[in-house]
């Protein structure tokens, strides 16, 4: 998934169509003169609607769609008849993606399963034609109702990343290398800050050809929460996974330190990141003798699960395997 194809926010100009009028109409029969009031009902305008589809992993497709227009009801005529609803207008989204307001914030809901579809803007209401408005007393109605306006709104669509096991960690601290080592993907790799612009995903296998998926997400940095390096747009993407893969490599001045920075940060951004399951991985552990691995270990918090790996020797990845595995599978 290069940067350039990687697209996980969106704005756009959602307007759903108006409803059809109703009809005002009569029967006008050969041996029926006089009768009564047959006007039909005007149709729905188009609703906008999102559709979930496990396919797609961006919302690349609707980077340049600035504004996304619905078809109007068509008004109702004589003989009782409607008029055609419009016609809705589908867009598909991955899995993860929340839709917001933009002009307040607020969270409209968020696609979440395969094929789910949700109304974004709801089209207006066709008018009731002069049938509806029959009475005893009026017996021949010369009014019917207008449709309802279609709505204009402006639209945020943020996608965040699907995976059981995100990885957590400063800039170079070797998230894509062992993406790369455990998984089939090829996120860039080198020795500077910020190399991963974009999530990453990987699919790793396990035994008896088992798997799991892992996400690489970007570096995050002191102050991430307030939106400095990279900021919260990635942080977001770390609320859809279900378990907290830290990664502080064996060279750091304080691992435990550099642990709870990170840990602070996404307390900042949402509590509920805290209750997540969480697991410790040190690496580059090859630069470590039994030593200072027992030194590390005496360390860091007695409940916080931890191993030693290294992605370039393959030092402790299986160990993290069967780690990852029993806590997806407990």
């Amino acid at each position: 998934m290069s940067s350039s194809n990687f697209i996980d926010y969106v704005k756009f100009c959602s307007r759903s169509g108006a409803g059809g009028a109703g009809a005002i109409h009569f029967r006008r029969e050969k041996h029926v003169p006089k009768g009564g009031p047959d006007g039909g009902n005007g149709g729905r305008g188009g609703h906008i609607i999102l559709k979930g589809n496990a396919q797609l992993w961006t919302l690349l497709h609707l980077k340049y769609k600035k504004h996304v227009l619905a078809t109007n009801g068509e008004s109702g005529s004589g003989s009782k008849s409607s008029g055609a609803d419009g016609k809705d207008v589908i867009l598909e989204v991955p899995l993860g993606t929340v839709a917001k307001d933009a002009e307040t914030g607020k969270r409209l809901f968020e696609i979440t399963e395969d094929g789910e579809e949700r109304i974004l803007t709801p089209g207006g209401r066709g008018g009731l034609g002069n049938e509806n408005f029959k009475t005893a007393v009026n017996q021949a109605p010369r009014h019917a109702q207008p449709g309802e306006p279609g709505i204009e709104e402006w639209i945020i669509l943020e996608l965040k990343m699907l995976a059981d096991i995100g990885l957590v960690g400063f800039p170079n601290a070797g998230k894509s290398t062992l993406l790369s080592t455990v998984s089939e993907a090829r996120p860039e790799i080198a020795d500077y800050p910020f190399t991963t612009l974009t999530p990453n995903l990987g699919v790793v296998g396990y035994r008896d050809y088992k798997s799991f998926v892992m996400a690489d997400i970007p570096g995050i940095i002191e102050g991430a929460a307030e939106g400095k390096g990279l900021g919260i747009r990635f942080l977001r993407h770390i609320e859809r996974n279900s378990i907290l893969l830290f990664l502080v490599p064996a060279d750091s001045d304080d691992i435990n330190k550099e642990y709870n920075i990170l840990l602070n940060e996404l307390k900042k951004y949402n509590p509920e990141l805290l209750d997540k399951d969480r697991l410790l991985a040190i690496s580059k552990s090859d630069l470590l003798d039994e030593e200072l691995m027992a030194e590390i270990s005496d360390d860091l918090p007695k409940e916080l699960t931890h191993c030693f790996i290294s992605s370039i020797t393959g030092q402790g990845i299986t160990d993290l395997k069967d780690i990852i595995w029993k806590m997806l599978n407990p």
